[in-house]
């Protein structure tokens, strides 16, 4: 009984990890990079795969070793730093949850014909109940595992539909006819970047899997999650080079629907309602829940009405989606943001595996250390790039 409880924890702090990950942005992405660079996105997903395990092998593993979460391994490491990592977690968390209650409210409005605000109100009402039951923990796992096993099935189902040219796609995913490193920074930081590698690394720590010799368990939990969002992003990568392949222009307005839509008819452009919904709503939990971890310790109150706390995180990020409507300067800022919390992050983590006040005497994996040095630098560089090219745009 308990093996069975402690994989039903694993395999929900990879669900919740992969569903974080897949929101309106990464269908998007996914989308548009595949109309752009057709089958050679192959490798630029292959080689965002790797990066996304080295990363999150080296957050988990220290969260995990050091029985900490990731503020408190940051003050440990430089007094304060834990306090500038929490807030720029839990701005880009907000602004990124608004981003995912405006996909909800999409979702339902192409499935029920609602407005987008109505559509948001309903989708931040299911979030908002899965935290109002007494064992939130388990149903925030189960409606995770639920809710990505529909996406999956669906978006093989478009993809099976779409009939893509599998031989090409593996051909270029080794061979490709070019190479894109902003694409591979935006799947990474897309997959890992801001508070998404520490939706199932603080789910783990708070469902007791913790401590050296969890470690094993904690890798197959950290790998399994990247798996599970790699497989939706293939999955909906073949969709769309199906769709591209026989000539169909995509909807610059929205993509992703136009591959469902192209690929399946009317019956597709309904799937694609169905999938941008789940996504959109796993998203909307698992940013408010690890944006709130980031700050429960900070003071006995919140760790002690955690629950209501992501309730009104919730409920501010609907708020705010209703009265500005698209806040597209604010989805900007928090993409800026997005790609500079992580090599702070990780440095932070990467730093803290080699302090025996932290770590005691575990010791970190060299190749994870070197790897993870790699992802840091290539993070910093491409993170310092974009804010300094689309900060001036928020003030044009």
């Amino acid at each position: 009984m308990k093996s069975e409880r402690n994989w039903s924890v694993l395999l929900g702090a990879a669900f919740l990890m992969a569903t974080s990950a897949v929101g309106p942005g990464f269908l998007t992405q996914t989308t548009v990079f595949t109309q752009k660079l057709g089958a050679s996105f192959g490798f630029v997903i292959l080689l965002s795969i790797l990066l996304d395990i080295v990363v999150q092998l080296n957050v988990w593993r220290v969260i995990a070793v050091s029985e900490k979460r990731a503020q408190d391994i940051a003050n440990a490491v430089f007094p304060g730093l834990g306090i500038f990592i929490s807030l720029l977690i839990v701005l880009g968390g907000f602004a990124f949850n608004i981003g995912n209650v405006g996909g909800a409210g999409l979702g339902f409005q192409v499935l029920l014909g609602l407005s987008p605000e109505v559509g948001a109100i309903i989708a931040a009402a299911i979030a908002i109940v899965i935290f109002l039951v007494r064992e939130a923990g388990k149903v925030m796992d189960r409606f995770a595992q639920v809710m990505g096993v529909l996406m999956i099935l669906l978006i093989i189902y478009v993809a099976v539909v779409s009939d893509p040219p599998l031989a090409e796609a593996a051909t270029k995913t080794i061979t490709p006819d070019q190479i894109d490193v902003m694409a591979i920074i935006t799947l990474v930081g897309g997959t890992v970047g801001g508070y998404i590698t520490f939706a199932g690394g603080h789910r783990l720590l708070d469902a007791g899997v913790r401590g050296e010799a969890a470690l094993p368990s904690v890798n197959r939990s950290a790998v399994s999650g990247i798996t599970i969002a790699s497989v939706i992003r293939v999955f909906l990568f073949l969709a769309t080079l199906g769709v591209i392949t026989k000539g169909f222009v995509l909807d610059d307005a929205n993509p992703p629907a136009s591959v469902f839509q192209s690929a399946a008819g009317s019956v597709g452009y309904k799937l694609f309602g169905l999938v941008m919904l789940a996504a959109a709503v796993t998203s909307i939990v698992g940013s408010a829940y690890t944006s709130v971890t980031f700050i429960r310790t900070f003071h006995k109150r919140i760790d002690q009405n955690e629950n209501w706390f992501i309730i009104g995180f919730i409920a501010i990020s609907t708020l705010l989606f209703v009265l500005i409507g698209k806040p597209v300067s604010l989805l900007v800022l928090a993409g800026a943001l997005n790609g500079l919390i992580l090599p702070i992050t990780l440095g932070t983590i990467l730093l803290a595996a080699y302090k025996t006040k932290i770590i005691g005497t575990y010791h970190h994996p060299l190749w994870l250390t070197v790897f993870g040095v790699i992802a840091v630098l290539m993070m910093a560089y491409m993170g310092g790039y974009t804010l300094i090219q689309k900060l001036p745009q928020l003030f044009s």
